[in-house]
């Protein structure tokens, strides 16, 4: 028997917990379809987080793609499609190639992350395009380009340091109407690896407290810096991107395992720190850049 799991019709950080509350329940060899075909729309963390879905199911999963064409084009110029046909069994009409990006507002399509020549061509692709969209497009200091190249490669490494496998990336600049009404830069990076929690522990010198679980772990490499390795300039990549947002007025949000924390800006209302959320393996990364307000600069 195969369960449907139904993908919302906009699909972001967060509705995609729609998607793993479904899925919780069920045993990892348990067989599912993911029906997407009313999906309108996608995010970058929607785009790699559902690839990595695929890679934590020990049944190979089916896909129903978005029946709307416009959607499915999409889909298929930010590459997804190239990747999930290797993940998911997917049933309906979608691109068979990846469309030339043309006038697309990517700066990077999807892109596995596997070895640290990963990160180098990745830093490298979006730096040319970086300039023009943030200094041209979110009207920022023309600094925040070497931040935003350094941060995108920091969260990148954290994937080769921590996940225990390889991992997806994408960074698109679109106007966020729904909730801030400018335009933004996100940068999502998404494995299915160990996740904060189990890499932490694999620590020789880790000692868990009485309350040790996702969220503590969570604090610990986000707020604290805290890494797994000895060497004190290890495990700074989050910290950098972290002080980066602070300094543009942007969002982190890291979620792992049961947990997600967030360095919030003024512009959004989300919590802190959740937790007790559906479990999902490894670790999810998003960065938002947001354009600047008239007459600040930031």
């Amino acid at each position: 028997m195969t369960t449907v799991i139904t993908v919302p019709p906009s699909l972001d950080d967060h509705s995609f917990e729609q998607v793993l509350e479904q899925v919780a329940p069920l045993p990892a060899d348990a067989k599912i379809l993911l029906d997407a075909r009313h999906a309108r729309w996608a995010s970058p963390f929607g785009l790699t987080a559902l690839l990595t879905l695929a890679q934590t199911r020990a049944e190979r999963p089916a896909f129903a793609v978005p029946e709307l064409e416009d959607t499915a084009s999409y889909w298929a110029r930010a590459g997804f499609f190239h990747y999930a046909e290797a993940l998911y069994d997917l049933h309906g009409t979608y691109p068979r190639r990846r469309e030339s990006a043309g006038e697309s507002n990517s700066l990077l399509d999807i892109t596995p992350i596997a070895k640290s020549s990963d990160v180098h061509d990745v830093v490298g692709r979006v730096q040319s395009r970086a300039k023009q969209i943030i200094h041209s497009e979110l009207r920022l200091d023309t600094k925040a380009i070497i931040g935003f190249t350094m941060t995108l490669s920091e969260i990148c490494q954290n994937i080769l340091e921590h996940a225990g496998q390889g991992g997806w990336v994408a960074v698109q600049a679109y106007r966020w109407t729904k909730r801030l009404g400018r335009r933004v830069v996100v940068i999502a990076v998404c494995d299915a690896g160990l996740g904060f929690r189990k890499s932490l522990e694999s620590s020789p010198g880790h000692l868990p407290t009485s309350r040790w679980d996702d969220a503590a772990a969570l604090e610990e490499a986000v707020i604290r810096g805290v890494s797994r390795y000895r060497d004190r300039s290890r495990g700074q990549g989050l910290a950098g991107a972290r002080n980066y947002v602070g300094r543009w007025n942007g969002k982190l949000s890291v979620r792992s395992g049961t947990a997600r924390i967030s360095i919030v800006p003024s512009w959004d209302d989300d919590p802190p720190l959740v937790e007790r959320l559906a479990p999902f393996q490894g670790s999810q990364v998003q960065v938002t850049i947001p354009e600047a307000v008239s007459g600040t600069g930031q």
